[in-house]
């Protein structure tokens, strides 16, 4: 059953993010993600200027006077979602955790491919994949997604990225867009991302929340592991250990990024600090900027 709750967060992320899908990435996302290629749509009588390559000889032939073959856009694309519901997601020490960022990041995306009349999917996981929604089109659909994402109650608090990977590249066969939208808190995924990468249009989007890099000075503090479960005690007070912490994260956001980039898969950095508008712009400029 839909509680009320839920109801309204649901109804309050699509008036947020369907404004930005339509004051923000109006066209862009269009202009960024290609279709498949061109399908055949019509015949029409030669006028001068147009290309003599295009020219149906066939037709010609039958009416004795020249006709050209006219092409559209192959538009419709595949978009699948790949959101991390792992336990590390339920961090967040500003305004929102980053699980409730994917949740906004999902409708956003979701929404755009509604208003460019592509399917969406989705694939929630932790260790395990936990939930597979078909693709499909409509507004219905998207909200139902939007609903899994904030409601879904994962079984699993591990991450196991190379599960997710593979169970999206055998269940997937077409290319599709993929967006992977995660913390990236995982090793021995590092084969398989770069398999997907070739077969699909691959995006992460890397959610990151300030306190995970630079510790805050206030003495011993209990810390616990959300997906191991596990308690540990650190003094806050030591500068050793607060270098220590932010040089750690500090290597294993270089790791990723030298991943991405050799994989040849794009990346967006997503800060709970800081509004998700403004990297999401700058991809599709950056993108655009490419084709």
């Amino acid at each position: 059953m839909l509680t009320r709750e839920l109801l309204k967060q649901v109804r309050q992320i699509e008036i947020k993010t369907r404004g930005v899908v339509n004051d923000v990435f109006s066209g862009e996302y269009h202009s960024v993600f290609k279709g498949r290629g061109m399908e055949f749509s019509e015949v029409r009588e030669y006028q001068p200027g147009d290309d003599v390559r295009s020219i149906d000889w066939n037709v010609t032939a039958r009416f004795g006077h020249p006709y050209i073959k006219i092409f559209e856009e192959e538009r419709e694309l595949t978009v699948m979602l790949l959101v991390d519901l792992s336990g590390s997601l339920i961090f967040g020490t500003v305004e929102k955790t980053k699980q409730q960022i994917a949740a906004e990041l999902t409708a956003v995306l979701a929404f755009s491919a509604m208003k460019n009349n592509d399917k969406v999917g989705l694939i929630l996981f932790t260790d395990q994949i936990e939930k597979f929604v078909p693709p499909r089109k409509g507004r219905s659909h998207v909200l139902r997604i939007i609903r899994e994402v904030l409601s879904f109650e994962p079984r699993g608090n591990k991450t196991d990225l190379k599960n997710a990977l593979e169970y999206f590249n055998h269940t997937i066969k077409k290319k599709s867009i993929a967006f992977m939208i995660s913390d990236f808190i995982d090793d021995g995924y590092e084969k398989i991302i770069r398999i997907v990468g070739k077969k699909h249009d691959l995006i992460g989007l890397v959610l990151r929340d300030p306190r995970e890099r630079e510790i805050p000075k206030a003495g011993l503090i209990k810390f616990k592991d959300a997906e191991t479960g596990e308690f540990r005690f650190i003094d806050t007070n030591s500068k050793d250990i607060r270098d220590w912490f932010y040089m750690k994260q500090k290597e294993n956001d270089s790791k990723l990024r030298s991943l991405f980039i050799s994989g040849r898969i794009d990346s967006i950095n997503i800060n709970t600090g800081t509004s998700y508008v403004k990297p999401l712009v700058d991809f599709f400029k950056l993108r655009e900027k490419r084709w």
